[in-house]
């Protein structure tokens, strides 16, 4: 065992893509948590351990879906839970590529593995979707493009929930069509982990992972950088990753956890946001700090405290000031929540107050002293006060409550935004629920203020503002897992970039309302109930999602960049099974077809006519390879070499092969 630790350590020092300082800076981390993680191994090394692992039913993990935590079998709101079996299944870097296995998730790649996408749900769009860390919203002010530049790593993480439908109450004013949840590892049971790949396209990555505990408190480190030279001209990109989580364990089952990351991304941005220019460029980074705690039992109180920062330099045309602009926004919040819990049920009730800024060559109001490069300024606070009560009797569970938010953008808005739930239990296996919620979007900084050449910011928007209802059944056995959601989702005041007549610019305007309906359904099975020969954990899960959308546009109908442009039908597919011994495989197979056009290009110049987006279909295969506590994969992405585009005329990649190896230390 420790001429393995030898070589993984010669490995990373020796690997040809260690170029950069930041990469010497992650070998030396590397290099660190391997010589503390060899000794505990080898003292662990000839000690039993059980070849199977205990399966966890997806009932028994608790989830936000409302600021109570429930369980998944309890709530009564439709929830997606991706478990960490789940990902490790999908061999993906990074969590874009993950969600983009979910059928009512809808992903518009921009590049893979985590370089940009937009994620949307129910027939929103990406700035309507809020984004969280353990309950943090980090949801970017300036556009939801950057909303996933978040230093979370894939080992980092223990689930992800996603809430499907206006969740204002739960996440807060951003969750206009709901809230992607990113649960991280608190209980580190490995001491160390460790996985280098390498792939087409001079695709390189590593990532580490360390923990340690000393007294009452519980730390962990990740690192991660993963790069490639692109599968076209000005795709290549490069994403750096560290985090920072410590746990102190208190009396009484207090804690106090503290959380500090850092994302850097450099990317091609080919035909990103026109197709006009195939070289635009973007320098992004992150940092986080957060600060969260959980005292008292019977009455329970949970402050939270937490400031992001993100930078951005965006070039039109790489290495050119031409066109150049640079953002600086920050974001400063603290959260104090009570939960009482009585004979009556449970209740919660708190408040937030978050301060959104930004420092820009373009966005905001010209500064009368210029902050260097920057020399525009733009504030917003925004201020929310909740209250909701849970109660069950017998086989039926009820919940309500409100979000009273008011933000002092455009002199100050204010608004109440309810949310009413209820389920049925007739046994342990079926369920059915109802729920009913509103919620409130703010205008994006760029959608207030980004006046380019091609584009006409405006000022005057005013907030959007969405109401939905959805009726859900769910039916659980040893063997078959069932979830069936219909809803209805109503938007009004919906923000998109309109053109007036074929020849104008694409303004930021309010359309009267977009309204969709839809039905969301998963099925899986579990194959392992059944026969031992696909193995203990092989199962099969079908997901298919089918939307309709109207809308009145107020006669700006020429072109629409964000609404009108929604995922109608997607259908996926996974199934993971034994090969041989410890050799298993994953499937990974999904069908969707996009409603909405988009102006086609040719040779970097638009043709003037409106296309359809067509219908495709790809395939993922996933193998593994598992010997201790090594583990060996290869991915074979797309893999009949499928041509297709999920936004304008970015085109996507086609096969892309990868592999990697990996090391866990106990």
């Amino acid at each position: 065992m420790e001429e393995l630790c030898r070589f993984v350590l010669l490995h990373a020092h020796a690997t040809n893509f260690i170029h950069s300082k930041k990469m010497r800076i992650l070998t030396t981390i590397i290099s660190f948590l391997l010589l503390s993680a060899c000794p505990m191994l080898a003292q662990n090394e000839n000690s039993n351990q059980s070849s199977t692992k205990d399966q966890v039913q997806l009932e028994e993990v608790t989830v936000t879906s409302s600021r109570i935590a429930t369980s998944v079998a309890q709530t009564s709101k439709s929830v997606t839970i991706i478990t960490k079996e789940q990902i490790q299944k999908a061999q993906v870097t990074s969590i874009l590529d993950l969600l983009e296995y979910a059928a009512n998730i809808d992903v518009l790649q921009r590049s893979p593995h985590g370089a940009q996408a937009d994620i949307s749900l129910r027939g929103g769009n990406f700035n309507q979707t809020a984004v969280l860390v353990d309950g943090v919203n980090l949801s970017n002010a300036q556009t939801g493009h950057y909303s996933f530049d978040i230093p979370v790593n894939i080992s980092d993480i223990e689930r992800i929930e996603v809430v499907n439908g206006p969740s204002a109450l739960i996440y807060g004013a951003s969750a206009f069509s709901g809230g992607v949840n990113i649960i991280t590892k608190k209980e580190v049971r490995e001491k160390g982990y460790v996985n280098v790949g390498s792939g087409m396209h001079n695709l390189k990555s590593i990532e580490a992972r360390g923990s340690l505990k000393t007294g009452i408190a519980s730390h962990s480190l990740s690192v991660s950088q993963n790069e490639s030279d692109g599968y076209k001209k000005n795709t290549d990109y490069n994403i750096y990753n560290l985090f920072w989580q410590t746990r102190f364990k208190l009396k009484n089952s207090n804690k106090l956890d503290i959380q500090l990351g850092y994302n850097d991304k450099n990317y091609g941005a080919n035909s990103f946001y026109t197709a006009a220019f195939p070289n635009q460029y973007e320098y992004t980074s992150t940092y986080s700090a957060t600060v969260k705690g959980e005292f008292g039992s019977r009455l329970k109180f949970i402050p939270i405290a937490y400031w992001t920062r993100h930078t951005d330099q965006f070039d039109l045309i790489k290495d050119s000031v031409y066109g150049r602009n640079y953002h600086r926004g920050d974001t400063y919040g603290a959260n104090l929540i009570f939960q009482y819990k009585s004979k009556l049920g449970v209740t919660n009730w708190g408040g937030e107050v978050r301060k959104e800024d930004m420092l820009s060559s373009k966005l905001g109001k010209a500064m009368v002293n210029p902050h260097g490069k920057y020399t525009a300024y733009i504030d917003r606070v925004n201020t929310s006060l909740t209250l909701e009560h849970s109660l069950t009797i017998d086989k039926v569970s009820l919940e309500a409550g409100g979000l009273f938010n008011h933000n002092s953008f455009a002199g100050g808005t204010s608004g109440f935004y309810p949310s009413a739930s209820v389920g049925y239990n007739p046994s342990g296996s079926f369920k059915i629920a109802s729920s009913w919620s509103k919620s409130v979007r703010m205008p994006t900084y760029t959608e207030l203020y980004y006046n380019t050449a091609t584009h006409v910011a405006n000022e005057n928007l005013l907030p959007e503002k969405s109401e939905s209802t959805e009726l859900l059944f769910r039916y659980r056995h040893s063997f078959i897992e069932l979830d069936v959601t219909g809803f209805l989702l109503w938007g009004r005041n919906i923000i998109d970039w309109i053109k007036e007549t074929s020849s104008s610019k694409p303004t930021a305007t309010n359309i009267t309302k977009v309204n969709t309906q839809g039905v969301e359904s998963n099925l899986r099975f579990r194959l392992s109930s059944l026969t031992s020969v696909l193995g203990d954990n092989a199962s099969l899960a079908l997901g298919y999602t089918r939307m309709w959308q109207d809308y009145d546009a107020q006669n700006y109908i020429s072109e629409s960049q964000n609404k009108l442009n929604y995922l109608r039908d997607k259908f996926t597919a996974q199934f993971s099974h034994r090969v041989y011994k410890d050799f298993s495989a994953s499937w990974f197979f999904r069908i969707q077809k996009r409603m909405g056009t988009y102006t086609l290009y040719e040779n970097n110049v638009s043709t003037g006519n409106q296309v359809g987006y067509p219908g495709f279909s790809t395939l993922d295969l996933k193998l593994d390879y598992k010997y201790e506590n090594l583990r060996l994969n290869l991915s074979f992405n797309n893999l009949y070499n499928t041509k297709y585009v999920d936004l304008g005329n970015i085109e996507q990649p086609g096969f892309w092969l990868l592999g990697g190896i990996s090391y866990v230390f106990k």
